[in-house]
C-alpha cells in the first residue's frame, strides 16, 4: 500500500522519489522454511517393503506400517482412524472433514490388500473405536511416534518418515503416467471447498479406486521380489 502511494505522489509531482522502491521484500520478511520429510528413493523401496513385512514389533503397529504404505494417507489421518469410517462392502475409508488438514471430507479407495489388513486388524478385538488404539488402552490413539520408531527399528533413522511414503508414491504414481488431479487428491493437497470436494471425489473415485489397486498389486510384486516395472503390467 506504501509503494503504491508514493508512486502515484511521484507520478502528479507531489514526491521526488519512491523511497519504498529501495526496499526489497526479502529484507524485510523471512522466507518461508519449506518442511522436507525424510524419505527414500524408487530404487531403495524393494528393501523397505521387505523389512517392513518381517517387522516383529507389536502386530498393530505391523499393520500401520502396511496401511500407510498402501493408502499413503498421513500419520495423523492412519493412527485416529475409526472403525465408523469404513465402509468395506464399498471399499471405502471416509475420513470425516474435522480430521483432515484441508477440513473437507476425503474418501480413500480400499484395494484388496488393505480390506485384508483390516479385517486382521478387526479380528484382533482391540478396540470397537480406534483402530490403533494406545497399548495404555485409556481411549486414545498410538502415539505420531509409534510409526517413526518402528522406521529407526527396522534401521531408517533419519532416512524415512511417515510422511516419506507419501512422497514416494506421488513421485511413482506421477513418473508412471497417472492421472495428475486423482494422485493431488488421493493425497488431499488440492484446496477445495465442501461443494468441490464432494463433487471431485464422486467424479473422480472410480479411476483412484483402480490407481490404488494397481498400487497396491505393484507393492506386492516388489516385496517378493520382482525388480521395478511399470504398475499395469
Amino acid at each position: 500500500m506504501y509503494g503504491q502511494v508514493m508512486r502515484y505522489a511521484v507520478a502528479h509531482g507531489l514526491a521526488e522519489r519512491n523511497p519504498a522502491a529501495d526496499i526489497k521484500t526479502s529484507d524485510v520478511l523471512k522466507p518461508a522454511n519449506k518442511t522436507n520429510y525424510a524419505r527414500l528413493s524408487e530404487k531403495e523401496l524393494p528393501e523397505l517393503l521387505h523389512k517392513v513385512n518381517e517387522y516383529d514389533g507389536q502386530p498393530l503397529t505391523l499393520f500401520a506400517l502396511q496401511l500407510m504404505v498402501l493408502t499413503f494417507v498421513s500419520t495423523s489421518e492412519l493412527i485416529g482412524a475409526r472403525w465408523d469410517e469404513f465402509d468395506l462392502n464399498k471399499r471405502e475409508w471416509r475420513i470425516p472433514a474435522e480430521r483432515m488438514k484441508m477440513r473437507t471430507l476425503h474418501i480413500v479407495p480400499l484395494s484388496d490388500q488393505s480390506i485384508t489388513i483390516l479385517i486382521e486388524i478387526k479380528s484382533m478385538a482391540c478396540d470397537d473405536v480406534l483402530l490403533f488404539p494406545s497399548e495404555r488402552r485409556n481411549g486414545k490413539s498410538m502415539s505420531n511416534n509409534t510409526i517413526l520408531y518402528a522406521l529407526y527399528r527396522l534401521g531408517y533413522h533419519s532416512r524415512m518418515t511417515g510422511h516419506g511414503f507419501r512422497g514416494i508414491a506421488s513421485t511413482i504414481l506421477h513418473e508412471q503416467g497417472y492421472n495428475h488431479d486423482h494422485i493431488e487428491l488421493q493425497l488431499a493437497h488440492t484446496q477445495r471447498d465442501a461443494v468441490s470436494a464432494a463433487y471431485n471425489h464422486a467424479l473422480n473415485l472410480e479411476p483412484r479406486a483402480r490407481m490404488m489397486q494397481d498400487w497396491a498389486d505393484y507393492l506386492g510384486r516388489l516385496a517378493a521380489g520382482a525388480k521395478i516395472m511399470n504398475l499395469r503390467d
